[in-house]
């Protein structure tokens, strides 16, 4: 009883306290491919990332080699590594991450596997329009969080802000990666509870290239801001699924099952990832 009061103790004074972490460069041994380096951030609450095959199976299904994903909200690149990996030296994957001390392990995680891969990081967030934001995190070391003051529900317990850039990034890709723009096979947006707001500042990219689309429905969102989730995909005549998968634990994996959504289902989950395709 004693040393669960101390660990809880422990771990509420590291929740106060800013320390700026480095990372340690992690090895995988993948079939086809061979060693395949990944930067683990060294803050306490990060868990182990893991690169393996059947993440990267997962995005072969959604892109092929040579295609741009785009990865919004990509944290330390644990999921833009994999992606990389499926598209290859002649693809794209364009990480973005606003959050200056996160973004440091993903710049590393972009400097790693450069035979294999190719990824431009970018250090801000998706805004509708350019200018400062202030975003919000759960401990005093930012590792997770993101633009808490736009939804509804402000239970959130992220009290820790952090001043971010952002940009409006369909803006942006228009005019820095517009060649590549036919090419793209994926957007994800991961960005705790602003995804819908994301995906509608970027409705003419969607509109016009249709890649297949990864997105979050965060556990705070109330049922209007997940009809407005599930509405800011389905408008462009996709087919909207929960993508069932233990991602804390495994990542995305090919093996997860698939379950279509409705709008009248979108409390299936407490909280869920989305995978939608063009119809």
């Amino acid at each position: 009883m004693f040393s669960y009061y101390k660990r809880k103790r422990e771990k509420r004074e590291l929740k106060r306290t800013f320390k700026e972490y480095g990372y340690e460069v992690k090895q995988f041994d993948i079939e086809g491919l061979g060693k395949v380096e990944y930067a683990q951030w060294l803050h306490p609450f990060e868990g182990p990332k893991e690169v393996s095959k059947e993440q990267i199976s997962f995005y072969q299904k959604l892109s092929k080699e040579g295609d741009l994903i785009i990865d919004i909200g990509a944290h330390t690149g644990d999921t833009t590594v994999p992606m990389a990996l499926a598209v290859g030296k002649e693809g794209l994957v364009i990480g973005l991450e606003p959050n200056i001390y996160v973004y440091k392990i993903l710049e590393k995680n972009a400097q790693l596997n450069q035979e294999l891969t190719n990824i431009v990081p970018l250090p801000f967030a998706a805004t509708q329009e350019d200018g400062d934001f202030v975003f919000h995190y759960s401990d005093a070391s930012f590792c997770n969080g993101g633009y808490l003051s736009q939804i509804k529900n402000q239970r959130h317990n992220h009290s820790y802000e952090l001043k971010v850039e952002g940009r409006n990034f369909s803006k942006y890709l228009r005019a820095n990666y517009k060649e590549w723009l036919p090419k793209m096979g994926l957007l994800k947006v991961d960005a705790e509870g602003y995804d819908s707001a994301i995906l509608d500042d970027m409705s003419d990219i969607i509109a016009e290239f249709r890649p297949n689309i990864m997105a979050e429905c965060y556990k705070k969102l109330s049922m209007e801001e997940r009809h407005a989730l599930y509405d800011s995909i389905a408008k462009h005549d996709y087919t909207v699924y929960m993508n069932d998968t233990n991602y804390l634990e495994d990542g995305f994996v090919d093996s997860a099952d698939l379950v279509k959504l409705t709008r009248d289902n979108m409390k299936i989950k407490k909280h869920f990832e989305i995978l939608a395709t063009p119809n």
